[in-house]
């Protein structure tokens, strides 16, 4: 079939993207948006040599890869509106961006699509050139029309050759006069050569949004104004639910009753005790179960920037799907605008740990590396799962499989993905359908208390779903996790990772039981710990004194994989050893947060290691008692958890549609609301007020 089509006599078209420009022209987004770079890529060979492994093929193709640019300076000041856009005489601007490119390969592989028309309107004349690529990034140009205002350029074009990848995008360009980009859009029809009836467009479908939010009122309230603002989405919302966990409340910011009665009864707030993500979003999902009016609940982080068309974008995408499918958004940083944090996550099942598909380059920039100079991002990425800073889950979905499991923070998102696949529910991570939120690089927590949540919840995921014999590699990296923390001085951590083991031995029933209680916990037992106490001053500490040199001048490194084992061993035993007197009061180094690598501290009797953050430092100090029984409680923990994992695998699973049901989370909800809210709505109407 060939690329264009002739125009479908009985197809009924739906808008699906409109071409949007940045909310803030002074952002430094403008890229994802319109691209004034001509850079291109050659592609690569993607099909490696035979009898090479998908790794060396990536590689391969990556090496292979060619890119040509002749870069120009955006011009923000062009942009009119949310839509408008002028191109200066003898100028070409791209819309091959991640914003206004059409995804068509995820049209093509997940729903009944089957052409997309692309229309466009000018307010100056110019050249409209529509190209296509392929799954290795190859362009191709479709056709190329002038265009003139009155005159709309509208073309159909075929979803036939996207199996594996591949996007639509087109190019605007001036002559001799400034050319003007009033609107354009990109619309959707079922299919060909079937009857009217079959092809009508679905009824419209709503969508509730649930926001959990923790002590952030001022980003909660910003992304409240934002939604307020955004009347494409107001169209197709039935409330916004606010899950408020914190004691900083966000009705009590300034300029909240503002944007309160501009939502009006299309906004409720929860108060509710510290329940986590999984317990603020589960309440999102029960919620509008309840209701009984909306055809999806969409989950949004609290600490975000949104952009509201990426809303509506997997509204319809949703829609459109063969069969309910989880639609989630991808996640750019928010103080460094143009970066991409990851295009795609699955889990390594061998292991049972999250992390980008396979070939998906994390923390890329846009701005530096366009989408049309990036083949990566051609290919069309199949995910496991999608995270909760932006996913549209429908209802029909949660009435199956039930709500988050009971784990506060950490691996809910990731295994709801693993249940709904199980169940039959794809999750797609759709280009275009995107927020800004706070990078996690400056945080470390994996050894700050949540590092409890990080390991219960890791093995709870893998008791449910790892289909490998005694969960894989996961034990393996567990034992080997804590001798890296226990020779690191991180003390505190591996006590919290042995809380966490003793309530996975405990078995499901402790999900429920402990939700509202174990952070706290968590919190008690770490602070107990020299590791854990931090300050910000830097005249906390001692000035540093290293004992001894640094052998050969050289610093600490890696240990070879060759000598790993006799290199464990004889550290092992040195930390059995008691440290140095001098090091009990002065440490012998201060080790930055991005160097606080387990082979480098394993090398100090006490160190000052800083935090991830870089506002405080804490005194890390070796103890061979506290090593000593850490370690044992350790094997004795993980030598019961390898005895019984089958056993603890099978009360889990068996339990797991009781402790995601909707009756057992409401007995949490019970005891831990404090009120819910229509603040929009005059209280003699509100009828909701508790």
């Amino acid at each position: 079939m060939s690329t264009v089509m002739t125009e479908l006599p009985t197809a009924t078209w739906r808008t699906v993207a409109r071409v949007v420009l940045p909310l803030d022209s002074g952002s430094d987004d403008l890229p994802l948006y319109v691209d004034y770079d001509h850079t291109v890529s050659s592609g690569g060979d993607s099909a490696g040599r035979a009898g090479q492994d998908a790794d060396k093929q990536a590689e391969a193709s990556a090496s292979a890869q060619q890119t040509f640019s002749v870069h120009q300076e955006g011009r923000a000041e062009n942009i009119v509106g949310r839509s408008g856009l002028k191109v200066d005489a003898h100028s070409r601007v791209s819309f091959g961006t991640y914003f206004n490119a059409f995804p068509a390969s995820y049209w093509r592989r997940w729903t009944t699509a089957t052409a997309v028309r692309l229309q466009v309107e000018l307010d100056a004349p110019g050249t409209v050139t529509v190209y296509k690529s392929n799954a290795r990034g190859l362009r191709q140009r479709v056709v190329s029309r002038q265009v003139t205002p009155g005159q709309p350029f509208s073309v159909e074009l075929s979803l036939a050759s996207f199996g594996d990848g591949g996007w639509y995008w087109f190019d605007l360009s001036a002559g001799a006069e400034e050319a003007s980009l009033r609107q354009a859009f990109w619309q959707v029809t079922d299919g060909a050569g079937a009857d009217a009836e079959s092809l009508s467009a679905p009824e419209p479908a709503t969508l509730s949004i649930a926001v959990t939010t923790f002590n952030r009122p001022d980003y909660c309230l910003a992304l409240l104004k934002a939604l307020s603002e955004a009347d494409g989405v107001r169209a197709v919302l039935d409330e916004v639910l606010i899950m408020d966990q914190g004691t900083q409340l966000v009705a009590d910011q300034p300029g909240f009753d503002e944007v309160a009665r501009a939502l009006g009864p299309q906004l409720r707030i929860v108060r509710q005790g510290n329940l986590g993500g999984s317990g603020g979003f589960s309440r999102g999902m029960r919620e509008t179960l309840a209701a009984g009016r909306s055809d999806y609940v969409l989950l949004l982080d609290d600490d975000i920037i949104v952009e509201p068309e990426g809303i509506l974008r997997a509204l319809q995408f949703a829609q459109s799907c063969r069969r309910p499918t989880i639609v989630g958004g991808h996640m750019f940083d928010m103080f460094d605008r143009s970066v991409l944090h990851s295009f795609g996550e699955r889990i390594d099942k061998y292991r049972f740990f999250w992390g980008s598909v396979s070939g998906v380059r994390e923390r890329h920039d846009l701005a530096a590396q366009n989408l049309r100079a990036t083949p990566y991002m051609h290919k069309r990425v199949d995910v496991d799962y999608n995270g909760w800073w932006m996913c549209l889950i429908p209802i029909e979905i949660v009435r199956e499989i039930g709500l988050s499991l009971p784990v506060f923070i950490k691996w809910d998102d990731a295994e709801y993905g693993l249940r709904a696949a199980e169940a039959g529910y794809p999750t797609v991570s759709l280009p275009g359908a995107a927020v800004w939120h706070v990078s996690w690089l400056d945080k470390d927590d994996g050894t700050d208390w949540q590092a409890y949540f990080h390991e219960r919840n890791r093995l709870v995921a893998a008791l449910l779903h790892s289909p490998y014999d005694k969960g894989g590699r996961i034990f393996a990296e567990s034992v080997s996790t804590d001798l890296k923390h226990l020779i690191s001085m991180q003390y505190s951590t591996e006590e919290l990772r042995l809380m966490a083991l003793r309530d996975v031995l405990s078995g499901p029933e402790h999900l429920l039981r402990v939700l509202p209680t174990r952070t706290a916990d968590v919190r008690a037992a770490r602070k107990e710990f020299p590791d854990a106490q931090v300050s910000t001053d830097v005249e906390a500490f001692p000035t540093p004194r290293l004992r001894k040199p640094p052998k050969r001048g050289k610093e600490p490194s890696a240990p070879r994989y060759a000598v790993l084992p006799l290199w464990a061993a004889a550290t092992v035993l040195r930390h059995l050893r008691e440290p140095s007197p001098e090091s009990r009061v002065r440490p012998e180094q201060h080790v930055a947060a991005m160097d606080s690598r387990w082979w480098r501290l394993a090398n100090y009797d006490s160190a000052v290691v800083s935090t991830a953050d870089g506002t405080a430092a804490s005194w890390y100090r070796r103890d061979p008692k506290v090593f000593r029984d850490l370690a044992r409680r350790s094997a004795a923990a993980h030598r019961e958890l390898f005895v019984r994992w089958d056993d603890l695998a099978y009360r889990y699973r068996q339990a797991l549609t009781e402790f995601t049901s909707p009756e057992a989370w409401d007995t949490v909800f019970a005891e831990q609301t404090h009120s819910i809210t229509r603040p929009g709505v005059e209280p003699a109407t509100a009828g909701t007020e508790r």
